[in-house]
């Protein structure tokens, strides 16, 4: 069985020579009085640009004499040759020595010979007419003149040797000068040459960039596609040491040869350090693209002109390394446009500085593309660390697991793995163990040095603090709830973390958290650290729960403390003294304080002597029974007693009023009865009681409460009744209602028949969550259309067999999620405003291919969207998604349909049996079934003769044909292959990839099927596929090739394919009636289908992916599945969403089958 892999860049099998101590790497052989001052002079720059090392003889020669020794001294210790075969070529006896010995070379040491015909006919040297006659009729007549008979005969052996070598240099593959432009010709030359000898002499091999694969693949593509009629620019970007410029100095040194090439690095730190920075920066650019040494000026606007000029057009390849501000952009890239063979890229931490400089400001900007560096994942990481540590890629006996916890620290950081390898090189355990314990307590400093960079360049003091804020105690918490709380402590949070984000120090995740690198973080509290680094109690903030006890116990707090967080279950009890209690009075002197985290702390004293600033009161695990009277709350904005004691919360019994309270967090508070006294909250967004399951009443003045936003009930179970009041609160956007029916109780909080229910729910409502409810189709009430702001609703875990019809009266829907519902067969035409459809199941094990959707039905008018379903439970058979696949039993499948297909005498088939699965899945028994996606129809069944139609066929697992010329239209491909295998137990096939290429259009389609392993009870199977190609994919007189070949090929597997076999289908094979002709137009009609729209399956190499899960993925989801045979790919639009119909199709009465 074949194997379909990619051929990565660089990794093609060229010629290479094996001759000891080269040199040069190319020797240049011409005659001097045709080329020497034109196109050899050219050619032989253009060669030096590339960084080629060639060598060109200054000097002429008479005719007759021997060819000098240091010439052939050259022509031996050269990789490469270059013979430029012009006019008066052969009249040199020292132009055909060369070619006598570079031919020797080539036969002896396998040097690579490039001709070059320059006006000159190969059939001319070939057979020595023309002027190489003439060049030969002269040797040939000094050789009779010559009277010496020992000479005669040399020059008789040196002119059959000449005779021999021009004709074999003939029938080399060379380059042809005639009727092409002498710049297009010399780059073509340079180009092949380059490719043929790989890295250049003295030039070290390209060291391996250890995790970057997909990276190096990815940015190659890109530079590969020419497909832009602009210029394009790529900015990688990602925070300081992540190997941003390793892998920009990689992907050039690889490509650089092919341009008009530069590398500016450091840009940042050399503009810096000198007034005159940014001009010596311009100046090394302009001299590297012009080619020309230019005077030192001293006005950046002149230097700016100047590479506008230049990259307006050439074809360039320019890295910038390390830019840092628009003013430096924008001098180095100007504003006028760039060559459309232009490639930039361009270094950076700040992510959105690209695409605010000039250029792009412009009305032709050019395409711009980002790559993301987020880190190494945990395999590169111990690879990387243990190349600088052990010079080998595994660690070393004994050192096992002290390298994963460093490199578990390191979270991917190539900087930090090489920093932290290379100080570890050579010491013994004990030595490592240290530094994991030193590392807990402050990170390297020349880690630091590099991170710290980018909070330096934070452009306020606002911003600092932010950073120091969120470094210290928001790591991990969700952004809403953090800017509520900072914003409230006079920190402008919505510049701030834009600015944040965009040098790389925090992230937002899927869920809306606050993200920080690990070694980003300890910088952070590192800053904070060094205000005091002996005196934690004079720091600003404190975070660390030891050095926090520790200062509440011995009431050290002062006034400059502005956070603290301590979480009791952090400390090893064992080291404390005395008692674990804390006094209240110990924060009395922190009078600044506006953060405090204090779980699972049991505190004795009054609460009077709190701080009166606080904004953040977090008291996780709380022993308190309810909230104490002399607590100081005026400014509090935040409260969060999640999981305490609390058994009543009731602001309307002590009478103060909380002007600032925003957002109350109760949740999983198992002792909570009550919830009341609103009328004291009219601040109040944010209600969150989840899991309080002895809740039983919420207060009906929560109509008070004007400003509320979101109201969590969710799995409260005894709750009497959802409050009606809360349909009267004008503001509220998200009500999350989730397992308040869930059968666990006795009162239903929901009734079941939401008919009466639909009025209690605020009109303003945008998202709504009625999960886990146990409630089914009947529950639903036939209209929603009073929810008509409704965008999100999920009815995740309910018992539902299909989408309930009123979600198709929600006009503006846009998220809908029926995750876990485990008897859902169908989902039918949700509305057309829909962007996302998220189908997942959470329990696999209680999953059954029978309780997986059936049947996904669009409208044709549907908006593209998102669509996220678990591919792995979806059946194996009788399946129908609009525009996905379609399945269906042979036997129930339209003859008028297969005839159509030119399948015919199939009815032995349709009864057979056989088992299937899909990934991940367990196999299936059914009958044949006929598959459907991207335009392909196909059909798998055991046996081992293909249909006797299919008459064009192939031993092995390929075939090639040309697509005969007819004067019917073509309809399609039947492609059938046979494979076997031996197994003495069972027939378990693996399905194989099919690879489909057109050489004459320069398209290729590799498809991965639907099923991925069959079971058949006969040795042989069969797999019949038809490809519906179009003429703009495949016509007349085109040369095509398929091969199939398995994505994962065990060794001791003997699956093989023993015969490939296809057949046009026309007009007249299917035996097409003129009634007939729409039998396919449902099939046609789907979107992303061969000649329809593959951008999100389209490789930038012009090759096309078809796998479906491409489309079925999970959103968050952040390692991709290793089944799949994109993993590697570098998709031309990764995020196009799907569309079922095409727009041509969407407004035809479409015929569904």
């Amino acid at each position: 069985m074949a194997v379909i892999s990619e051929i990565l860049p660089g990794s093609s099998s060229s010629s290479s020579t094996h001759h000891h101590d080269h040199i040069y790497d190319i020797f240049l052989s011409f005659r001097g009085v045709d080329t020497r001052k034109r196109f050899t002079a050219h050619l032989y720059k253009a060669l030096r640009e590339a960084d080629l090392n060639t060598f060109l003889d200054d000097e002429e020669i008479e005719t007759g004499e021997p060819l000098k020794p240091e010439l052939e001294s050259a022509i031996k210790s050269s990789r490469a040759s270059i013979i430029v075969l012009s006019e008066n070529y052969a009249f040199s006896t020292w132009c055909l020595d060369e070619l006598v010995l570079i031919l020797e070379q080539k036969s002896t040491f396998n040097q690579i010979i490039i001709p070059v015909f320059y006006d000159v006919e190969p059939t001319n040297v070939r057979n020595q007419q023309s002027s190489f006659g003439i060049a030969m009729e002269k040797h040939t007549q000094r050789m009779e003149e010559e009277t010496d008979a020992e000479k005669r005969s040399e020059w008789g052996q040196k002119i059959e040797l000449w005779k021999r070598a021009l004709t074999q240099v003939a029938d080399l593959k060379g380059e042809d000068a005639k009727d092409r432009l002498e710049t297009k010709l010399i780059e073509d030359i340079v180009n092949k040459i380059y490719t043929r000898l790989g890295v250049p002499l003295g030039t070290t091999t390209l060291p391996q960039l250890v995790g970057m694969e997909y990276h190096i693949e990815s940015i190659t593509s890109w530079l590969k596609d020419t497909s832009s009629h602009t210029g394009d620019v790529l900015t990688i970007w990602g925070m300081g040491g992540i190997g941003k410029t390793s892998l920009a100095d990689y992907v050039y040194k690889l490509h650089c040869h092919k341009y008009r090439s530069s590398f500016i690095r450091d840009i940042n730190r050399r503009c810096a350090e000198t007034y005159l920075g940014l001009l010596d920066v311009q100046k090394q650019l302009c001299d590297d693209i012009l080619k020309t040494s230019s005077i030192q000026v001293h006005d950046v606007s002149v230097y700016t002109s100047r590479i506008e000029n230049a990259l307006a057009h050439k074809k360039v390849l320019l890295v910038l390394d390390d830019v840092n501000s628009l003013d430096q952009l924008d001098a180095l890239l100007g504003n006028k446009g760039i060559h459309s063979g232009c490639k930039i890229i361009i270094t950076t931490r700040v992510t959105s500085l690209v695409q605010r400089c000039a250029l792009f400001k412009i009305k032709a900007k050019p395409l711009h593309k980002e790559c993301t560096l987020k880190g190494l994942s945990m395999d590169a990481s111990l690879e990387l660390l243990c190349h600088h540590a052990f010079t080998s890629n595994y660690p070393n006996e004994g050192y096992e697991e002290v390298s994963k916890k460093l490199a578990s620290y390191c979270e991917g950081h190539p900087l930090a793995l090489k920093v932290l390898g290379e100080s570890l090189n050579n010491r013994v355990l004990s030595e490592w163990e240290d530094s994991v314990e030193l590392l807990k307590k402050e990170p390297h400093s020349h880690i630091k040095i590099v991170l710290q960079m980018s909070f330096d360049s934070l452009p306020f003091q606002n911003d600092k603090e932010l950073f120091k804020h969120i470094a210290c105690f928001f790591v991990g918490i969700d952004r809403g709830l953090s800017e509520t709380i900072l914003n409230a402590c006079d920190i402008n949070t919505r510049l701030g973390i834009k600015n944040l984000t965009d040098r790389c120090l925090l992230s937002i995740g899927w869920n809306n958290k606050l993200i920080m690198h690990q070694l980003v973080q300890e910088m952070g509290r590192d800053l904070v650290r060094q205000e005091s680094l002996k005196k934690p109690w004079k720091r600003s903030r404190l975070w660390c729960s030891e050095e926090s006890f520790k200062v509440l116990k011995q009431k050290k707090g002062k006034v400059n403390l502005l956070g603290l967080a301590l979480d009791m279950r952090m400390l090893d009890k064992k080291k404390l003294r005395g008692s674990f209690e804390l006094k209240t009075y110990s924060l009395s002197t922190m009078d600044n304080l506006m953060l405090l985290q204090l779980n699972y702390v049991q505190l004795n004293g009054c609460f009077e002597n709190f701080p009166e600033e606080l904004r953040w009161l977090c008291m996780h695990g709380s022993p308190l029974k309810s909230i104490p009277l002399d607590l100081p709350m005026e400014n509090l904005v935040v409260l969060d007693m999640s999981y305490s004691n609390i058994e009543s919360f009731d602001m309307s019994n002590d009478k103060r009023l909380l002007r600032s309270l925003k957002i109350l967090d109760l949740s999983f508070c198992e002792q909570l009865l009550r919830l009341g006294g609103f009328s004291e909250l009219p601040a109040l967004e944010m209600l969150i009681v989840r899991n309080c399951i002895t809740l039983i009443e919420v207060c009906e003045s929560v109509e008070q409460c004007v400003e509320l936003v979101l109201v969590d009930l969710s799995y409260c179970y005894v709750l009497q009744r959802v409050p009606i009041s809360i349909g009267k609160l004008p503001k509220i956007k998200t009500l999350l209602l989730d397992g308040c029916s869930s059968g666990e109780s006795q009162i239903e909080t929901i009734p079941r028949d939401l008919k009466f229910f639909t009025i209690s729910f605020p009109s303003s409502l945008i998202r709504l969550s009625l999960a886990n409810n146990n409630l089914c189709n009947e529950s639903f009430p036939i209209d929603f259309s009073c929810l008509s702001m409704i965008r999100e609703l999920s009815l995740d875990g309910n018992p539902i067999v299909s989408m309930p019809n009123c979600v198709r009266t929600l006009p503006r829907l846009e998220k809908l999620s029926m995750g876990n519902c485990k008897m859902l067969i169908s989902i039918e035409h949700p509305p057309c405003t829909l962007r996302e459809l998220s189908i997942f199941f959470t329990d696999h094990s209680k999953l059954h291919y029978t309780s997986s959707p059936r049947k996904i039905k669009f409208n044709p008018e549907m908006s593209p969207l998102n669509l996220y379903v678990e591919w792995e439970l979806l059946s194996d058979s009788s399946i129908e998604i609009d525009g996905k696949v379609k399945i269906q039993a042979m036997a129930g499948v339209k003859e008028n349909v297969l005839h159509s297909l030119g399948w015919m005498n199939l009815d032995l088939i349709k009864e057979m049996r056989l088992r299937t699965s899909t990934f991940g899945s367990e196999l299936i028994e059914c009958q044949t079934q006929m598959y459907y996606e991207f335009g392909i129809f196909s059909t798998i069944y055991g046996g081992k003769e293909m249909p006797d139609w299919i008459q064009c066929r192939s031993k092995g697992s390929s075939i090639s044909f040309t697509v005969p010329y007819s004067p019917n239209n073509l309809r399609g491909l039947n492609f059938c292959c046979v494979e076997t295998i031996d197994f003495w137990y069972d027939s378990d096939f693996d399905l194989p990839i099919i690879k489909v290429t057109n050489i004459t259009k320069d398209h290729t389609w590799i498809y991965s099927h639907y099923i991925s392993e069959v079971l058949v009870v006969e040795k042989c199977l069969i797999l019949l596929s038809h490809w519906m190609f179009g003429p703009n994919e495949m016509k007349g007189g085109d040369h095509i090739t398929i091969e199939v070949g398995l994505i994962f090929p065990c060794e001791d597997e003997e699956q093989l394919t023993m015969e490939c076999g296809i057949s046009v289908v026309y007009d007249e094979d299917g035996m097409i009636e003129e009634h007939d002709e729409d039998v396919l137009d449902y099939y046609k009609s789907w979107n992303h289908i061969i000649g329809g729209d593959l951008s999100a399956f389209q490789l930038t190499t012009g090759e096309y992916i078809l796998d479906n899960n491409e489309f079925w993925r999970c959103p968050f989801e952040t390692d991709h599945s290793p089944y799949r045979i994109g993993d590697l790919a570098n998709f031309k639009e990764p995020h196009v969403r799907f569309k079922a119909f095409s727009q041509k199709k969407s407004d035809c009465n479409i015929t569904r089958l």
